[in-house]
C-alpha cells in the first residue's frame, strides 16, 4: 500500500562515508612499435594463437633480450603447436 501525502515520511539517512581505497603504484608504460608486412603480423597471430599476438610478441623480445633460450624455445614449441 502507498503511503498517503498527509503522513509523514521518515527522514532521509546519510550514507556512511567510506575512504577511497589506495590504489597500488603503478609502474609507467611506454609504447613500443614497430612496422611489418602483413603477411608477418598474420603469421604472428597464426602463432600466437587467438587473441595473443602482443604477449606473444612482448614474450619473445624479452627472451631474446634476456638470453633466456628455455622462454624462447616454449614459444616456439606454442608457434608450432597452433600453426599445424
Amino acid at each position: 500500500m502507498s503511503k498517503k501525502k498527509t503522513e509523514k515520511q521518515e527522514p532521509k539517512v546519510a550514507r556512511e562515508v567510506r575512504p577511497k581505497k589506495e590504489k597500488a603504484p603503478t609502474q609507467e608504460l611506454v609504447v613500443f612499435a614497430f612496422r611489418l608486412p602483413a603477411t608477418d603480423r598474420d603469421l604472428i597471430h597464426r602463432a600466437a594463437g587467438p587473441a595473443k599476438a602482443t604477449k606473444f610478441v612482448h614474450a619473445a623480445a624479452l627472451a631474446a633480450a634476456n638470453s633466456d633460450s628455455k622462454a624462447f624455445e616454449k614459444l616456439v614449441a606454442q608457434a608450432k603447436a597452433n600453426i599445424r
